[in-house]
């Protein structure tokens, strides 16, 4: 029943990407697969960790991604192309969702070229997290399918997917040992991805083929209480992973200033 029910929500994944630009209710794609929008809901959540609604406005903003970079149409047309009859709408839910604007992004391949090149000629990885509260320590190690050399993003995100900026994040020069400290009560989900040093800044903005990882399960963190040790291995893109919305250079922008702040003291 479970493999029925995984191969019936590929199936509707598989149908919202071919018709992405097209309006997609909820009735519709519950009725693709014979399910009532109740039912189909909750065994979508199961699977993919987000509504469906919720995982068709990030492909979306992922679309939006790819044209901004790939195309020279206007701000308020990509808007338009992915459903957003407002440009003021569009750009707010970009940049709350990727972490800059659309213009910023469009232009951001320069600087994502450069954070990478300065990324590979650090030395000290010792900085730890982009955010500091006295609170509780997540620890683990991260790990590879496949061999790998470059850098690793990794954070704890709100939702079970990697979009605008995490609650707590760093950058790791390889595989192995990773630390949050003070991390506050709350629920969150270990996400993480990487950026090979071969990699072009198209492959940094758009994100689609790089190994990467994530917990559908939270990790609850209490007060005084402590978190068990995190083991993650990253992959290569499943069909059932949400795009990586949030943008890869404002992270590394983040990680190289706590870099020269730490330097600095």
């Amino acid at each position: 029943m479970v493999t029925a029910l995984h191969s019936e929500i590929d199936e509707v994944i598989a149908y919202i990407h071919r018709h992405i630009y097209e309006p997609l209710p909820l009735s519709q794609l519950a009725s693709y697969v014979a399910y009532s929008p109740y039912h189909f809901t909750r065994i979508f959540k199961e699977r993919i960790g987000l509504p469906p609604l919720y995982y068709v406005s990030s492909l979306r903003l992922q679309k939006a991604k790819d044209l901004l970079l790939r195309t020279n149409l206007s701000i308020r047309d990509i808007g338009l192309e992915i459903g957003q009859q407002s440009l003021g709408t569009f750009t707010t839910r970009f940049t709350e969702r990727v972490g800059v604007t659309p213009s910023e992004f469009r232009s951001s391949a320069l600087q994502a070229d450069n954070h990478l090149r300065s990324l590979q000629k650090l030395n000290d990885w010792r900085t730890t997290d982009l955010v500091l509260n006295p609170y509780s320590r997540i620890e683990g190690i991260v790990q590879a399918e496949t061999p790998f050399e470059g850098i690793i993003l990794i954070g704890l995100f709100a939702k079970p997917i990697p979009e605008g900026l995490p609650l707590y994040g760093t950058l790791l020069g390889s595989l192995g040992e990773f630390c949050f400290t003070d991390v506050k009560p709350g629920t969150y989900y270990l996400m993480a991805t990487s950026v090979s040093w071969g990699m072009q800044a198209m492959d940094v903005l758009l994100p689609q083929a790089t190994l990467r990882t994530r917990s559908k399960e939270p990790i609850i963190v209490g007060p005084y209480s402590s978190v068990p040790h995190q083991k993650v291995t990253l992959y290569p893109p499943r069909l059932d992973d949400p795009p990586i919305l949030i943008s890869l250079p404002l992270l590394m922008n983040n990680f190289l200033d706590r870099v020269l702040q730490h330097s600095n003291r």
